[in-house]
């Protein structure tokens, strides 16, 4: 499997002084390094079992709030922190696509876990994204401008995962890993999005597990 791009490293360099330099690229790599092991593990299995239909596929793992992007063969393309649902927990509430965003309470702001077959689309205004739950209102979308009391680009920037989970569900990307990676690929066609359970075992969602 060759090298697979980060989008860390040059996103926190860009933030950061010559003084800080070192010490970020080293968390950027051990970032990279941890989630490329722990879902190329998860990715093998489902290529092996055919679960991802012969289509290029995300792995979404919400406890190291990253993504990983994968070709239809499992070789691992790229990969970048992500910001998530701000309540912990791996179902939507039911009807909660159909709701306006001011009435979802954020206790009920989850990130649903398992297999979705992703689809290209376009949101309200326009804007392109991916399809994870069309029905739920899911999606993965770049980073927008939003509350600055949110402090999402400031979350997205942490070596941490434990700050990146502020949205109501979505999966927000950076706005130039999405439009590099995510764009040409599954905003392109159809394809597959896993996201890795938080509460409970990924074996209970994933058949090709056990």
């Amino acid at each position: 499997m060759g090298r697979a791009t980060s989008f860390n490293m040059t996103y926190f360099l860009s933030r950061t002084s010559s003084r800080q330099a070192l010490v970020v690229v080293v968390m950027a790599w051990c970032f990279s390094s941890s989630v490329q092991a722990d879902t190329s593990v998860f990715a093998a299995r489902a290529v092996a079992a055919k679960d991802n239909r012969g289509q290029i596929f995300a792995v979404v793992d919400k406890t190291a709030a990253s993504v990983s992007l994968y070709d239809a063969s499992g070789k691992l393309l790229a990969t970048s922190p992500v910001l998530l649902g701000q309540a912990k927990g791996d179902a939507s509430v039911p009807g909660i696509g159909e709701r306006p965003m001011a009435d979802i309470a954020p206790h009920e702001r989850t990130t649903p876990a398992g297999r979705f077959k992703s689809e290209p689309g376009k949101n309200l205004t326009g804007e392109t994204i991916v399809w994870i739950d069309y029905d739920a209102a899911v999606s993965m979308h770049r980073l927008r401008p939003s509350n600055p009391l949110e402090k999402r680009p400031e979350r997205m920037a942490t070596a941490t995962p434990s700050d990146n989970r502020i949205t109501y569900g979505c999966v927000n990307i950076p706005a130039d890993f999405y439009d590099r990676w995510l764009l040409p690929t599954l905003g392109n066609t159809a394809g597959v999005v896993y996201v890795l359970p938080e509460t409970k075992p990924a074996k209970a969602l994933f058949s090709f597990l056990r």
